[in-house]
């Protein structure tokens, strides 16, 4: 629920609208029809969501603040008062995630065999079991830090866990920081029991071991969060890969947006850390638990069957080619086919699509565009195979993919070695589109296999997120992708495509297009849009229009929603609905009911968010859905989630999220488990 009423404003803040989303996630981490250790996962989703909402949101919201754009937004809400909100909404989310991990969480896992020890709660055993790790693993790579005239206030890096101590220096105290390595995972289980100590608890226990005879006379356990976004000038850079590389050394070190304080943290150094920080007291926030708690995804991960979702193998699709023979591309030129994950194996169809044009003899050219890619590196080792074949590999890495910018930058590098031509897209421009095109000679002719989806080219996040993608060899649409990449790469001009709608030239245009023309048909129209976030402006007056017109609008959204739905008069007939569960909803699904003509459904999909981001400053891709059987499962798909009785949540007219499952529900996840052997 917003803070302050909203009812002369037409649209809800992005911020707060977000941290909704958080809520929910906790939500289900509070849900005891949820098996244990997937609660104990979504609670290691909360705290690591909120981490990166600091680290760029939040920031981003201070610097408007401290740059003196004040003036509203659509909300109403100056920068002020939006920064004073959120920082009152987080700090109420890290008391209700303290109580579900210490007053829900830890006690569950304890009852079944999972226990969390304090060190003052251990036995004797424990106590000389975790000395012994403490003396031969932890205190020879401990460098403590300390703070006088000859050694100035430590650099701390952004959400790393520190233990800091006043050392009794004859009439005079002093400050030092001893920073908690990764030598040992966080949670360190103890042989003797099998219970689990946590790392920093075992290293305050052994301070004194670390300075000696002197006396400590506080102790405080802290960590700190800082802008973590890029700011890389493409323009001015020489070589942009190592303009990246320099800037996330940096990044570590960026400007402090929040400081996190343990239980019974010594208010002298509370004070001095928050001065040396220049943070206000609102960016200080006290736990009564663990710091860092995304580091639960440890426990989440203890081999316990019974408390995890069932297991759950993805289907190999009755349309792949067998080992007896045949070939994907034979199957593509008789039409176009829709994949789903992770209820359809990613491996099998999407690594072998790649796979399977590198081995090929009849391949010419692939041309990958690449977001987020995965630590098993198979669609790399496929493309650099394909080079070394002598196969003319493009891949368009996107270097400034938030949060991935270190791991693309050396998956660049290791293309780069192969023989890969590796290219970085437009500046100033974020590539965020998900496309393959395989280019093979047959017989007298080229011929063109795209693969255009919704989520990113990763197996690790095609087992979890929920994606779409389309396999086509549609000469238009295989045409354009060819144009698309060769714009990105050799900035030629494409004035039109003739099937895919392309960010930031023609997308926003043609949604707004499709909208109008939808509330043409008054009543007869209907629009559902399935989408990560709603917070464009624009968009969301054009759909009040539509609504207004008499259309029927569902929107799925996942995330942050700033469209105030069932306001007599503005957007009566505008439902919005949330979906969470096992897997995150990421595919992006637009239907438009008579988008072709009277009841000639205009159905899209690809990477694009109703963001002003993704219409505007991002390289994206949407996909028409033609083929009969494709549109019948993209459609499947926005009927399973207008009809979930499960995992769902309903956006009121005045802000709030309300839970309108059952956990008698059939969830939209559980039912496309099952659907299409």
């Amino acid at each position: 629920m917003l803070p302050a009423p909203i009812a002369d404003f037409r649209s809800f803040n992005r911020e707060l609208s977000w941290l909704d989303f958080n809520d929910r996630v906790m939500s289900l981490a509070f849900d005891a029809s949820v098996p244990l250790l997937e609660r104990v996962r979504f609670a290691a989703i909360c705290a690591g969501n909120m981490d990166e909402f600091f680290e760029v949101r939040v920031a981003a919201v201070q610097d408007r603040v401290t740059n003196g754009l004040h003036g509203p937004g659509a909300d109403g809400m100056q920068a002020t008062d939006v920064l004073h909100s959120v920082l009152d909404r987080t700090a109420g989310f890290a008391e209700r995630h303290d109580k579900l991990v210490l007053d829900v969480l830890l006690p569950e896992l304890s009852h079944y065999g999972i226990g969390v020890v304090h060190w003052i709660n251990t036995t004797e055993q424990e106590r000389e079991e975790a000395s012994s790790l403490y003396d031969r693993l932890l205190h020879p790579v401990l460098t403590p830090l300390a703070v006088d005239p000859a050694h100035p206030f430590p650099a701390i890096s952004n959400l790393s866990l520190n233990i800091g101590v006043l050392i009794s220096a004859g009439s005079s105290e002093r400050f030092a920081r001893v920073k908690v390595p990764d030598v040992l995972p966080r949670f360190v289980r103890l042989t003797s029991t099998g219970r689990f100590v946590l790392l920093e608890h075992l290293i305050g226990a052994h301070l004194g071991r670390l300075f000696g005879d002197v006396m400590i006379t506080g102790h405080a356990m802290f960590r700190v969060t800082r802008k973590s976004d890029l700011s890389v000038d493409s323009d001015e850079a020489d070589d942009l890969l190592e303009a990246v590389e320099l800037e996330l050394r940096r990044r570590r070190f960026g400007k402090a947006v929040r400081i996190e304080f343990g239980p019974a943290a010594d208010p002298r150094i509370a004070e001095m850390l928050m001065r040396e920080l220049h943070l206000p007291p609102a960016a200080a926030v006290t736990h009564r638990g663990p710091l860092g708690m995304s580091s639960l995804h440890q426990l989440a991960n203890v081999d316990l069957p019974e408390h995890h979702f069932p297991a759950r193998l993805p289907r190999i699709p009755s349309w792949l080619p067998g080992p007896s023979g045949g070939s994907i591309f034979e199957v593509l030129r008789d039409g176009d086919r829709f994949v789903h994950h992770p209820y359809e194996a990613f491996d099998a169809t999407v690594v072998e699509f790649v796979r399977a044009a590198a081995a090929d003899p009849a391949t010419e050219a692939i041309k990958m565009a690449l977001y987020r890619m995965s630590r098993d590196g198979a669609v790399i080792d496929a493309l650099i195979g394909a080079a070394r074949a002598g196969v003319q590999v493009v891949a368009l890495v996107e270097l400034f993919a938030r949060f991935d910018e270190g791991a693309n930058v050396a998956w660049a590098r290791q293309l780069e070695d192969a023989g890969v031509h590796v290219v970085y897209g437009l500046v100033g421009l974020k590539t965020h589109a998900k496309c393959v095109l395989v280019v093979r000679r047959e017989g007298n002719r080229m011929r063109r296999y795209a693969h255009i989806g919704t989520g990113n080219y990763n197996a690790t996040t095609a087992a979890i997120y929920e994606d779409g993608g389309l396999f086509t060899a549609d000469p238009d649409i295989g045409r354009d992708v060819g144009e698309l990449f060769n714009h990105l790469t050799g900035f030629s001009a494409v004035d039109s495509y003739r099937s895919l709608v392309v960010a930031p030239e023609h997308l926003r245009t043609e949604l707004l297009r499709l909208i109008a023309v939808e509330a043409s048909f008054g009543r007869a129209g209907r629009i559902v849009i399935k989408s990560n976030a709603v917070v464009d402006e624009e968009m969301i007056q054009a759909l009040y229009r539509a609504s207004q017109a008499g259309v029927a609008i569902e929107l799925i959204v996942r995330g942050a929603c700033c469209l105030r739905p069932g306001v007599e008069g503005l957007s009566k007939g505008i439902r919005v609905r949330s979906i969470l569960g096992r897997y995150l909803e990421h595919s992006r699904i637009y239907s438009f009911a008579n988008g072709e003509g009277v009841g000639r459904e205009a159905l899209l999909m690809g990477s694009a968010d109703l963001m002003e981001r993704n219409l505007d400053r991002r390289v994206e891709v949407l996909v028409p859905i033609t083929s009969d059987d494709a549109r019948r499962r993209v459609r499947s798909i926005l009927e399973a989630c207008l009809e979930d009785d499960r995992y769902v949540w309903s956006l009121g007219s005045e802000g709030g999220w309300t839970s309108i499952g059952t956990p008698t529900g059939r969830s939209a996840q559980d039912r496309l488990s099952t659907a299409f052997p």
